[in-house]
């Protein structure tokens, strides 16, 4: 079924999923059986009840009873939206870093390798470690999440970056973007290993931004003071040259996104 969001019923459930009104929502799921399974638009640009529910700056008032009441009437756990992207609403709930709903959506079975991200077309822990919402990429990786090496390098996670020159033989562009990646997560270590890995610290990368602009705008002035000892430089200063991207590394915005 596709309700247009402007129709009554699509704003009464909405309005019930937004102020955290479980009760209200149940009713409407009861008196409509097909609206836990609805799309939410128009033909070309739908979502679910439960993208509702993860749905960008997330954090919901009572929102993993809200996802559980969703499932329970059918709402399927891995819906795609279908549009710009195919992220289900765990993609969204890391994105948000909404852990409780993240948890909520992953206890009900949600899929937690599926594809589809607006970063690279990757897992929901390539939205969460883009967009630097590190509660949920730490729980998703606790949760059992696999990841590349620049998700690896982005988290500080010396093991399984290591497991990755090991296992997959990265290129220098790889090194490079996993440097960057360090960068964006505050890992001095890591970014320190990167580098003597051959990575570029002056590379110009995601947002037009290098290593250095990266760990300013995340807020880690000491790994900016190394950085600078090893010399790197902020994309002002540096020669920007093509930006050759990356095999396997985020798109270039990693702000978090608007879900619609």
């Amino acid at each position: 079924m596709l309700i247009d969001t402007t129709a009554p019923l699509a704003r009464a459930a909405v309005e019930a999923i937004r102020t955290g009104d479980v009760d209200a929502l149940r009713d409407l799921l009861t008196a409509h059986p097909a609206l836990a399974t609805a799309r939410l638009g128009t033909i070309e640009t739908t979502r679910t009840l439960l993208h509702v529910a993860t749905d960008w700056p997330g954090h919901l008032p009572h929102g993993p009873r809200t996802v559980a009441a969703l499932v329970a009437a059918g709402a399927d756990v891995n819906a795609r939206f279908t549009g710009a992207h195919r992220e289900t609403p765990l993609h969204w709930a890391a994105s948000c870093d909404d852990v409780p709903v993240l948890d909520a959506l992953l206890d009900l079975g949600a899929d937690i390798e599926a594809d589809g991200a607006v970063i690279a077309d990757g897992t929901p822990l390539a939205d969460a470690v883009a967009f630097g919402q590190w509660n949920s990429a730490r729980r998703l990786v606790e949760r059992g999440a696999r990841t590349t090496l620049w998700q690896a390098a982005a988290l500080g996670d010396m093991d399984r970056v290591a497991a990755c020159f090991t296992s997959e033989q990265p290129t220098e562009r790889d090194v490079t973007a996993a440097l960057w990646c360090a960068c964006h997560g505050g890992q001095q270590e890591t970014a320190d290993h990167l580098l003597r890995r051959g990575g570029d610290i002056n590379w110009i990368g995601y947002d037009r931004l290098t290593a250095l602009d990266a760990a300013h705008r995340s807020g880690h002035p000491a790994l900016v003071a190394w950085l600078r000892a090893q010399g790197a430089k902020s994309a002002a200063e540096a020669d920007p040259g093509p930006d050759t991207g990356a095999r396997g590394a985020p798109e270039a915005d990693m702000r978090p996104p608007t879900q619609g």
